[in-house]
C-alpha cells in the first residue's frame, strides 16, 4: 500500500516544484494559510485521481497483487499524507519568510486537516462514481446554487440555519474540538467504506 501512496506524489513529481514556488509566492503577499494549505492540498489529491484516469492506471492497478479494497484504502489514507507533506512545505516556508513565531499554529493545522477531510468524505466517493471532469461541473453547479440560495434564502431560514452553529460555537473549547473530531472521522470512515463498495462493484 505505501508503493501506491508514493505513485501519487511520484506522478506529480514535476508539479511538486510549481507547488512550492506558488506557495511562496503567496506567503510573500501575506495570503492566509489555513487557505494555502486547504486549496494545495485538495488540488494535489484531485490531480492524482486526474491522473490515474488520464492514463488508464485503474486497468494496471487491478492487474497488481492489490485488492481493490487496498486501492481505495491508500487513497484515503494518502489523502491524509499528501496533506500533511502540503501543511509541512507551506509551514516550513512561512518559518523562513516570517520568522518563528509562526512555525507552530496547530489551530490552523487542525482546521486545515478537518476542511481537507470534510470536503474529501464527499468527494472522493464522486470520483471513484464519475470522472474528476463530472466532479469538476457538480462543485461549480454546487457553489452556484450556494451563492444563489445565500443570496435569496428568507431570514427566518437563515436564522433557522445558524443555530446549530451558533450553538456548537457556546460549547467549551474542549468539548467543541472533541465534537468535530469525532464527527470528522465518523464522517471520513463512513465515506471509505461508500468508496471501497463503489470501487469493488465498478467495472473496467
Amino acid at each position: 500500500m505505501v508503493n501506491l501512496i508514493l505513485k501519487d506524489v511520484l506522478i506529480q513529481k514535476k508539479l511538486i516544484l510549481f507547488y512550492i514556488a506558488t506557495i511562496i509566492l503567496y506567503l510573500f503577499i501575506d495570503v492566509s494559510l489555513v487557505m494555502i494549505g486547504f486549496l494545495y492540498s485538495m488540488a494535489f489529491i484531485t490531480m492524482s485521481f486526474s491522473y490515474d484516469e488520464k492514463d488508464n492506471a485503474n486497468i494496471l492497478l487491478n492487474s497488481l497483487p492489490y485488492t481493490r479494497k487496498e486501492i481505495v484504502s491508500s487513497k484515503y489514507i494518502g489523502s491524509l499524507v499528501h496533506t500533511l507533506l502540503i501543511i509541512s512545505i507551506t509551514y516550513i516556508g512561512n518559518f523562513f519568510l516570517n520568522g518563528k513565531e509562526v512555525l507552530f499554529l496547530w489551530k490552523d493545522i487542525l482546521l486545515i486537516i478537518g476542511l481537507v477531510t470534510v470536503a474529501l468524505s464527499f468527494i472522493l466517493p464522486i470520483c471513484y462514481k464519475f470522472k474528476t471532469q463530472s466532479l469538476m461541473i457538480g462543485v461549480g453547479t454546487l457553489f452556484g446554487i450556494y451563492m444563489v440560495a445565500i443570496k435569496f434564502l428568507p431570514p427566518s431560514l437563515k436564522e433557522t440555519l445558524k443555530k446549530p452553529i451558533q450553538k456548537f460555537m457556546t460549547l467549551q473549547e474542549t468539548q467543541m474540538y472533541f465534537v468535530a473530531i469525532l464527527t470528522i472521522i465518523i464522517l471520513y470512515v463512513g465515506s471509505w467504506l461508500v468508496s471501497i463498495r463503489i470501487y469493488t462493484r465498478k467495472v473496467f
